[in-house]
C-alpha cells in the first residue's frame, strides 16, 4: 500500500520560503505522477503543482514563477520549493501520487501559515 508523509509546514512572514517534503513508500516511485493541492479554509482543494514520470510539470496560474516542484526517484522524495510566500497561500498542503491516471494516495497534510 502506497504511503506518503509530508514535511516542513510551518509559520513564516510574507516574502519568506519554505520547502515542502513528501516521502513515498510502498509501490515503486519513479511509476507514480506526484502533485501537490493546498485547501484553504472554506475553500475547495485546488491543484498547485504536479511532476509526472515523463518530465513535465504543472502549476497553478497562482504560484508560477514562486514554486518549484521535483522529484527525486534515487530517494523516493518529491518536494515543493516555495517563495515569496503571500498570506494567501497559507493552507494545508497535501500530496498525492497518482499510479492509474488519477490522484489515488493522499499524505495527511502539512499546514503552511504565510503572515503579513
Amino acid at each position: 500500500q502506497v504511503q506518503l508523509v509530508e514535511s516542513g509546514g510551518g509559520l513564516v512572514q510574507a516574502g519568506g520560503s519554505l520547502r515542502l517534503s513528501c516521502v513515498f513508500s510502498g509501490r515503486t516511485f519513479s511509476s507514480a505522477d506526484m502533485g501537490w493541492f493546498r485547501q484553504a479554509p472554506g475553500k475547495e482543494r485546488e491543484i498547485v503543482a504536479s511532476a509526472r514520470i515523463d518530465g513535465r510539470t504543472f502549476y497553478a496560474d497562482s504560484v508560477k514563477g514562486r514554486f518549484t516542484i521535483s522529484r527525486d526517484n534515487a530517494k523516493n522524495t518529491a518536494s515543493l520549493q516555495m517563495y515569496a510566500l503571500k498570506p494567501e497561500d497559507t493552507a494545508v498542503y497535501y500530496c498525492a501520487a497518482a499510479l492509474t491516471g488519477h490522484w489515488d494516495y493522499w499524505g495527511q497534510g502539512t499546514q503552511v501559515t504565510v503572515s503579513s
